[in-house]
């Protein structure tokens, strides 16, 4: 519901900013020796746990969350995204990803047509054609069977399924699909990164997936005809048919480039690149690796927490809760900054992926109607799997800035190890940081527990923790594929709360446009002055002078040869 309205002239807004002085008395470590508040303030949805008593908030402050939810009309703009209305207004788009993991029976509409049954359809024709790729009877061009898949793909069409695939690649039953099988992500223009993604590769075994909308993304086209230059090279551009596939929507492109339009997938503009990963996008690839039997449980994982999400009161309803607990932490305390620290290594990707759907979503600085924001919005969100984590950024976040924390951790290993005569298995050792930072942050060290250790009173200040500071504790069963779709789930509908409650919106990206279209006036550049000898001209000062060197200096490389009679591949 668009509104000129800007949140924070609203009371429930004004309530909170006072309230904040009232939480600044407050210390964590008062906070979590109130009992009942900490049993209220953790909730259980179908095995996954949150426990949000380390933030700095009472139950009034979530009382008062609650009523700021309201006066954002939060539950009425999660009924519109999920039937269909176009709330991504500057595109005129719905937004829809839940229909991508919704049951076959489920009623999900735009502009009045169920759009579960063309999402059944794309997933059916992907379960048959992954079949048919690992079974082996869909061949290369030399009858030998395709065991390797490069994903070819950039921003959402990348990081989501990396992010799936890295989180699988240790869980057993995905091991044993994934048998003799490699799946690789070619995103980087850098030429460095098609020589990595062919190194130790056969073209004869290689298929590749073309991942682009509209088959025109610069980054992505440019590796596309790389790789079918490859292709090419070494088995003749008929080879093309065979080994190369598109996820794409212009068919006229995808026939054009050389792929059958037959082995093109779909999706639709009610996905948003960054929320693609349980389209076409992610499920080809990753049905490709592991079966679709693997990636299905992951959808219906994630269609779980889609439903909860949808449906649960807010009281007991985790997107929900974190997402207003965030606003809190940005908007109210002014904490710039997001850590996600996974104690799981299979989760190493989970970051870099939240970070494009959170801070694409809402690196946003104007209401959904165009208005300057008068108050911070949006994270800046990194973070690293626990324990690494600890041995590089966690000095900061213990005695530096306050920046709150998603603690996330798994109950049963991926890969358990328990080695004789040691105290404790190593997902013990692993988990036993799980539990432990959040007190250290939440707690810290005073200069009295210092004195009572007799440390020298030289090194007290430097030894003190202030604590105080929030995070949020995630507990997850297991990590298999279901569980790897619940999480997917929560970050993203936690994210959009957040814009629904800022009042933003959270589902176009025009802050990426700007630098592409410069950089479409230096390609022209480049090109004019390799091969016609053209000068800079054009741009400012500095930019003349950076081009002008780079142009001087690479003008004998392999990298620009002006007539070059052959193509050039990359080389290890």
């Amino acid at each position: 519901m668009a509104s000129p309205t800007l949140i924070s002239d609203t009371d429930a807004w004004k309530d909170l900013k006072g309230h904040v002085a009232e939480i600044k008395k407050t210390h964590l470590r008062d906070l979590m020796g109130d009992v009942d508040r900490c049993k209220s303030m953790t909730i259980e949805f179908d095995g996954v746990l949150l426990d949000y008593s380390r933030q700095r908030a009472t139950l009034e402050t979530i009382d008062k969350l609650f009523k700021l939810a309201e006066a954002a009309h939060l539950k009425e703009k999660i009924n519109r995204m999920y039937i269909g209305e176009r709330i991504n207004s500057t595109e005129n788009r719905p937004v829809l990803h839940v229909a991508l993991r919704a049951s076959r029976d489920a009623v999900i509409q735009s502009d009045g047509k169920n759009v579960v049954p063309e999402v059944w359809k794309v997933l059916d024709k992907i379960q048959e054609f992954s079949e048919r790729v690992r079974s082996g009877s869909w061949v290369g061009a030399t009858g030998k069977a395709l065991k390797d898949v490069i994903a070819v793909g950039i921003g959402g069409s990348f990081l989501g399924p990396l992010f799936v695939h890295s989180a699988l690649q240790t869980e057993p039953e995905a091991i044993e699909s994934a048998r003799g099988r490699q799946l690789r992500f070619l995103a980087n223009v850098d030429p460095i990164d098609v020589a990595r993604n062919i190194t130790g590769l056969n073209p004869e075994t290689t298929l590749v997936v073309v991942v682009s909308k509209t088959f025109t993304t610069a980054e992505t086209m440019l590796n596309a005809r790389t790789l079918r230059e490859w292709i090419s090279a070494a088995l003749g551009p008929s080879a093309v048919a065979k080994h190369m596939v598109a996820v794409s929507t212009n068919l006229t492109l995808v026939e054009k480039f050389g792929i059958d339009p037959n082995n093109a997938f779909a999706f639709w503009d009610w996905v948003g690149g960054r929320y693609s990963v349980c389209s076409a996008v992610g499920v080809l690839p990753l049905s490709l690796q592991y079966g679709f039997s693997v990636v299905e449980k992951f959808l219906k994982g994630a269609s779980s927490i889609d439903q909860h999400f949808y449906s649960a009161t807010f009281e007991k309803n985790i997107p929900v809760l974190l997402g207003l607990l965030s606003v809190w932490n940005v908007s109210f305390f002014g904490y710039p900054a997001r850590a996600i620290l996974p104690y799981t290594q299979a989760l190493e990707k989970l970051a870099p992926h939240i970070q494009q759907v959170s801070m694409e979503s809402n690196g946003k600085g104007v209401s959904i109607d165009g208005v300057p924001l008068p108050f911070e919005a949006g994270e800046i969100d990194f973070g690293e799997p626990g324990t690494n984590g600890q041995h590089s950024f966690y000095q900061l976040i213990h005695q530096g800035r306050v920046i709150p924390c998603d603690f996330i951790g798994v109950v049963r290993s991926q890969q358990p190890v328990y080695l004789k005569g040691e105290p404790v298995s190593n997902h013990d050792e692993l988990m036993s940081n799980f539990f432990a930072q959040p007190d250290a942050l939440a707690y810290g060290k005073t200069e009295e527990q210092l004195r009572k250790e007799n440390v020298p009173p030289n090194l007290i200040p430097h030894k003190t923790f202030s604590g105080n500071r929030p995070s949020f504790s995630l507990l997850l069963p297991s990590l298999n594929a279901y569980n790897i779709g619940q999480l997917l789930a929560i970050y993203e509908h936690r994210i959009a709360v957040e814009g629904f409650i800022w009042g933003i919106n959270s589902f176009d990206q025009w802050g990426v446009e700007l630098g592409k279209s410069l950089a479409t006036q230096v390609r022209k550049q480049i090109n004019a002055s390799r091969s016609k000898g053209e000068p800079v001209e054009g741009f400012n000062f500095s930019t003349t002078t950076l081009l002008s060197r780079y142009l001087e200096a690479s003008a004998e490389s392999a990298d620009a040869p002006a007539n070059p009679p052959t193509t050039l591949l990359p080389k290890i």
